[in-house]
Order: C-alpha cells, then sequence, then structure tokens
C-alpha cells in the first residue's frame, strides 16, 4: 500500500525529472523552487535555489527565491539579509518589497514597512494585500483605526491589554534523566542549585541567588531538556520562551513582553526562565540596522541587571547554536556569565539515547552499545531521525506482509548509514571563530573538543 500523495507531488516530480535531464536548466531550477514554496515546502526549496545560485550567483529570482524560502521556514534574519541587498537593485523583482515589508514589519520597523509595501503595489498592484495593508493603518483614520499609517496610537504603559503570559511547568525529569553532559551539569550545581541549597551559606558571604548560564553548541544536541531538567533538579517553575512570546510588530510592544515574562519569572520563584535561540533576541547591536532591535536588547539588559526589580531566585538559562551572533554586553558579570558548550554526546550516551527512543517500540536483541560507536556526532535529533528511517522501513515491510517484525540491530545501522549527522556544518562554522574570534578563550572547549 504506497503513501498518499500530497497536492503538487506530480508536478513536482515531474519538474524533478526534467532537471535530471538539465540539471543546468535555469528556468526549471526556479519553476521548481516556486512550486515547492506553493505547496509548503520550504526547506526543499531553499535546497533547489542554493543549488541555482551555485550555478548563477547574481541570479535576482534566485536570491528572492532563497529569500522567500528562508520567510517560509521561519528564518527572518537570514532573509533579511538578501533582501536588504535585493531591494537596492533598480531591477529587483517588485515582489521582494513586499517580502521586505513583511519582515520590517514583524521586527517592529512598521513605518518602513509602510513604504516598502507602497512601493511593492506601485511596481505590481496585483501584489495588494488588502490584510497585511490593514495591520499596518495604510489608508486608516485615527477615528477608525488604533494603528495609521503605521504609527500606533498606544504607547507602551498606556495599553489597556495586558501583556500575555507564559505558561508555568513544572518538571518531572532531572539530571538523573539527561545522559552524559556532566561537565555542564556541574557548572549548573555550581551557577544554580548549590545557591538554592544552601542558601544561608551564600547569604553570609554577600553571594545573591541568582544569575545567568549561556548554553550553546550544535543543534538537536539536548540544551532545552537540560534546562527543563534544571527545573525539576530544584523543584522550581519554569518557562519557556520562544522568539514568537515576545516579538512584536509594534514598537515597544517586544519590550513590555519581554518585561511582563520576567516579572512572571519573579512572582514564582524560584523559576528558571529559559530562552530558547536567545541570539534571535540578543543579537549584536553591532550588527543592527534597526533601532527596535536594539531598543529590545537594551531592555532585555535592563531585565537581567534587575534595575527596577529584583532577580533573587529567578534563574536565566539560555540556548544558542550561535554565541557568536549574541551580543557581548550579555556575557557581562551578573548577566550570562558563565558560557557553557553543550557538545554532541559521546557513544555512551549515544547508546543511552537510543534506548530510551526504543522504548515501547518492537524491538529484539538490539546492541545499543554497537550503534553508540557506529553514530559518530550524530546529535539527538539525529539519533530520533534514525530510529524513525528504522521504524519507516520496518512499517513498509509489515504494511505488504501483514506482520509485525522486530527491529533489530542491523536495521538501526542501515537507517543510519542514510543520514549525516547534521552536527558537521555547525562545526564548519564553529571551527572559524574559535580559532580567528576566540577572545579571552570563551570557544577554547570548541578547539578541546575537535582537537585543534
Amino acid at each position: 500500500m504506497s503513501d498518499p500523495k500530497l497536492p503538487g507531488d506530480d508536478a513536482i516530480q515531474a519538474l524533478r525529472e526534467a532537471l535530471r535531464a538539465s540539471p543546468t536548466n535555469l528556468a526549471l531550477l526556479i519553476l521548481l523552487g516556486e512550486t515547492l514554496l506553493t505547496h509548503g515546502q520550504g526547506d526543499q526549496a531553499e535546497k533547489e535555489f542554493r543549488q541555482g545560485l551555485a550555478l548563477a550567483p547574481n541570479s535576482l529570482p534566485m536570491k528572492l527565491g532563497l529569500a522567500r524560502a528562508f520567510f517560509q521556514q521561519g528564518k527572518q534574519s537570514h532573509a533579511l539579509v538578501i533582501l536588504e541587498d535585493l531591494v537596492k537593485d533598480p531591477a529587483v523583482p517588485p515582489r521582494a518589497f513586499l517580502l521586505h515589508a513583511k519582515i520590517l514589519a514583524g521586527i517592529g520597523e512598521v513605518q518602513q514597512a509602510v513604504t516598502e509595501y507602497r512601493r511593492a503595489v506601485e511596481l505590481d498592484g496585483t501584489l495588494a494585500d488588502a490584510e497585511f495593508a490593514g495591520r499596518l493603518g495604510i489608508g486608516a483614520t485615527e477615528k477608525e483605526s488604533e494603528v495609521v499609517e503605521g504609527k500606533v496610537r498606544a504607547a507602551w504603559g498606556e495599553e489597556e491589554e495586558a501583556a500575555p503570559k507564559s505558561p508555568i511547568e513544572r518538571p518531572k525529569i532531572n539530571f538523573g534523566d539527561v545522559g552524559g553532559m556532566e561537565k555542564v551539569k556541574e557548572e549548573i550545581r555550581l551557577k544554580i542549585i548549590h545557591p538554592l541549597t544552601h542558601a544561608d551559606l551564600y547569604q553570609a558571604y554577600g553571594k545573591p541567588i541568582g544569575g545567568g548560564i549561556l548554553m550553546y553548541g550544535p543543534p538537536g544536541c539536548g540544551k532545552t531538556y537540560l534546562a527543563r531538567a534544571t527545573a525539576g533538579e530544584i523543584k522550581a517553575a519554569f518557562i519557556s520562551v520562544g522568539i514568537s512570546d515576545v516579538l512584536d510588530m509594534w514598537i515597544g510592544n517586544s519590550e513590555r513582553n519581554l518585561h511582563a515574562l520576567f516579572e512572571q519569572a519573579r512572582q514564582n520563584k524560584p523559576c528558571v526562565l529559559f530562552f530558547d535561540e536567545v541570539d534571535a533576541l540578543g543579537a549584536s547591536r553591532g550588527d543592527m540596522r534597526h533601532h527596535a532591535g536594539r531598543q529590545l536588547i537594551n531592555q532585555f539588559l535592563s531585565e537581567m541587571d534587575g534595575v527596577k526589580s529584583s532577580n533573587e531566585g529567578v534563574l536565566i538559562l539560555a540556548a544558542t547554536n550561535a554565541p557568536w551572533h549574541l551580543d557581548s554586553a550579555f556575557r557581562r558579570p551578573g548577566r550570562f556569565d558563565r558560557v557553557l558548550f553543550v557538545p554532541p554526546p559521546d557513544a555512551a550516551a549515544r547508546a543511552g539515547i537510543l534506548r530510551v527512543q526504543c522504548k515501547g517500540k518492537p524491538t529484539e536483541e538490539i546492541d545499543y552499545e554497537h550503534l553508540g560507536k557506529k553514530t559518530e556526532g550524530f546529535s539527538g535529533a539525529d539519533l530520533k531521525a534514525v530510529v524513525d528511517v528504522a521504524i519507516e522501513r520496518k512499517l513498509s515491510t509489515a504494511m505488504q506482509t501483514g506482520k509485525i517484525q522486530p527491529l533489530v540491530t542491523k536495521d538501526f545501522l542501515a537507517a543510519a548509514g542514510t543520514l549525516k549527522p547534521t552536527t558537521k556544518e555547525w562545526f564548519a562554522t564553529a571551527r572559524n571563530y574559535a580559532l580567528y574570534s576566540n577572545q579571552g578563550g570563551i570557544y577554547d572547549d570548541i578547539l578541546q573538543f575537535m582537537k585543534l
């Protein structure tokens, strides 16, 4: 029994076959990328547009296609870098201005977004987007709308609606559920756990209970899981903050949202306040072209310093795949003054992860230690993908025979052979920063791990 076809599968397959016959046909590459975008396959479209740019580095349609693919996947900063260059070209397709407007609106540069939207529609009237124009207040009057031509009437502190709150968790897991990462766990004990469990000693020496730890490393290596385990270890409240919980298109609202999250943590202490992908909120101000982004970073630093409210009992953890993009001010004492490298799991940890992933599934005599050795460089997320691929293959066989067959060691080895560890690309980038931008030895752990 074959899997049901997705919308657009036939068209996509036909274009791929045509490209196999003519792999350097740029028009076909663009058409395939556009078709993939139309059917919501941004990750696949990204690959096609990257391939096209390798053939034609100056192609404006290819650059715009790649920016659209990034935008569809939520990679706003990646798309913005391309678009800020594109819109300077007199021959740029009008659609670039519309996409630029949507990204600018998302980071709070609403008036500039209005300008870019108007340019797009003036060049191509078919790009008019009534819903987006309404959000920007284009053509509205103060009597009928709170937003007029990109300006919002209410300022922060005057709004009637309270900032949204994030759900508070009480994690059941602890460090015993985290395989490996002993060095990272010990640093967290010293910085976060011991001050709470030995509060009298810390108070005697005038050492405040709180502060921050920044965890960095390849994606999929358990930084978020470790943050939850930290809260579970000390039976603290846990608030997980994503980009969408903070960023708002209106100037001042992102800062308000961030303040509300810190206040929520202060009211529920002891509390672990965890920021995932913190580089998206605290990117280097030197790299920023937009005032709104710099204002948000200043607000973030002010909240961490506890300028207006005490952060005693608020434990701040953050994770990033790109610590080199984080503003250096975050690493000053009292902020993220512990920067910890979270490496891919070692062989023993990989074996443990596979054991957990296989719980409740039909298996037979799995040699997890052997699998751990054969999956060097695989992240936790990569190992989950190995298990998923192995299961999909077994399911295909089971569908044909009508019998459930247990998973065996060779199934996982075969699945691992079809996948490449995603950590390799990260280390290729990290290596350059560790070798050539390692002020104060911040990336020494990377050099040690890579044996450089």
